[in-house]
């Protein structure tokens, strides 16, 4: 860590710099708030909605996407607490309507498993089930049909399917649907006036929507189907974020002293549950909800959402009691995290955000034959092919998600970063990502990429 600042830059120094960030890397509107020692600040730039003209303002409310997760694993952490649910016993005990796809995931399956992506229930599955307020419990019987990505427990997939279930399994063991849960158990005690699950109650308020391309252009669909709602549907400004980002500094209690989690459940989301088999952006472990690193020997916790057309990043540094969010809606929103978050924690903490990846300076001999083939699940199919003389992978949705992704197939090149991990190209910014190939105790074959275990399939 470096020397810090003695006073903080104030609020028009960050919407400065969001403004000029935001600009340089063609993000069309995006909001910040920052939580430092006591204070709060919040900044917005650009434009809400660059076709209808609309300016984001600090109250803008922006989809935060899997973001979501962490609000769903905490309310689910407090019906732990109240011994409604249970880390370790088979959820099909409370849900025995559960059917998965084979008999011994349906019968062992946990919430740990669940809150953990350990479940090995392929995540990407994104049926749309209506508008009703059963949507939960129709996606919960079409996960009989879908196929696991590999065997329960053997290693980290992140599982979009894995957290609605999750949120089906709290309507059913309080008989409350997922939305007024979590206003009850969340939005309500903690005092957040500007968050929202339903686009019926977002439109209350200055909303941001999705852009794609350059010049932007709004999203065809503001928003994915309500049964996604556990996985990534809440919408939020920066203050709330950063309220409930204080619920979980604090230990479990509000400002008030009202506690909704204990101290034991705030440890345990804070406590690496599993190692990613390949490095990611937003840490390397992951915790019981929370996304587990580490900036400059300090401990983080935090995640990342991406819906369409918008981009969500929330870091904590606890240790220095510092909370980062940043939400954007379109352009290279990767990019201009990566810049602001930087300079941030520099600024005010002194703490150093680790370097981005890069190839190794001499890496070691691959030989492709261990690497290259077809990799596949339900929403994506990966090739690794060989190509003048290197590795690329290329990677395509299938099914839903190749509809609604702005760039439904992407070709990395490969550059070996350790043994049996590469680092590909990014095509938007020329950053480079983490992809792991790795081969499990039963001889099943998979990488790793975007957080996901895709299975060798020939």
């Amino acid at each position: 860590m470096t020397a810090k600042p003695t006073v903080p830059p104030d609020t028009a120094h960050w919407t400065a710099r969001l403004t000029a960030l935001a600009a340089r890397h063609s993000v069309p509107g995006a909001g910040l708030g920052i939580w430092y020692q006591g204070r709060r600040i919040e900044a917005a730039a650009g434009l809400a909605n660059a076709g209808a003209r609309i300016d984001a303002t600090t109250d803008t409310l922006w989809q935060i996407g899997s973001i979501t997760k962490v609000w769903t694993a905490t309310a689910a952490m407090g019906l732990v607490d109240e011994g409604a649910l249970t880390l370790d016993r088979p959820l099909v005990e409370v849900m025995p309507e559960l059917r998965l796809a084979d008999e011994h995931l349906t019968r062992s399956v946990t919430l740990r498993h669940l809150l953990a992506h350990t479940s090995g229930i392929d995540g990407d599955y994104f049926p749309d089930t209506g508008r009703g307020d059963d949507c939960l419990e129709r996606y919960a019987e079409l996960l009989a049909d879908l196929p696991a990505c590999h065997p329960l427990g053997a290693t980290m997939s992140y599982c979009n399917a894995g957290y609605t279930l999750i949120g089906r399994v709290m309507e059913r063991v309080t008989g409350i649907r997922w939305d007024a849960l979590m206003r009850d158990r969340l939005f309500r005690p903690l005092g957040l006036t500007h968050t929202a699950t339903l686009p019926d109650d977002v439109l209350r308020h200055r909303a941001a929507t999705g852009h794609y391309g350059d010049p932007p252009q709004v999203v065809a669909e503001w928003s994915m189907a309500r049964s996604t709602g556990p996985t990534g549907l809440i919408c939020s400004t920066t203050a709330d974020v950063l309220a409930f980002v204080r619920l979980h500094l604090d230990g479990g209690s509000t400002g008030d002293g009202t506690r909704l989690l204990s101290g034991d459940s705030v440890r345990a989301m804070q406590t690496p549950q599993v190692e990613l088999p390949s490095p990611y952006p937003a840490g390397r472990a992951w915790g019981l909800g929370w996304v587990l690193g580490e900036w400059d020997g300090l401990a983080t916790y935090g995640h990342d959402g991406s819906t369409i057309g918008q981009s969500a990043y929330l870091r904590v540094l606890p240790e220095v009691d510092l909370a980062i969010c940043l939400f954007a809606n379109g352009g290279n929103a990767g990019a201009l995290y990566a810049e602001l978050f930087r300079e941030i924690a520099d600024e005010l903490a002194g703490v150093s955000m680790p370097a981005p990846l890069l190839p190794a300076e001499t890496p070691a001999d691959v030989d492709p034959a261990d690497v290259t083939g077809v990799y596949e699940r339900s929403s994506t199919r990966i090739e690794v092919v060989e190509r003048d003389g290197g590795l690329l992978l290329r990677d395509r949705f299938t099914g839903i998600l190749a509809g609604l992704a702005e760039r439904p197939e992407t070709e990395y090149p490969l550059r070996p970063l350790s043994p049996g991990t590469f680092v590909a190209r990014r095509p938007d910014d020329g950053g480079w990502i983490p992809v792991a190939f790795f081969t499990l105790p039963d001889g099943s074959r998979f990488v790793h990429h975007g957080g996901r275990a895709t299975p060798k399939v020939s």
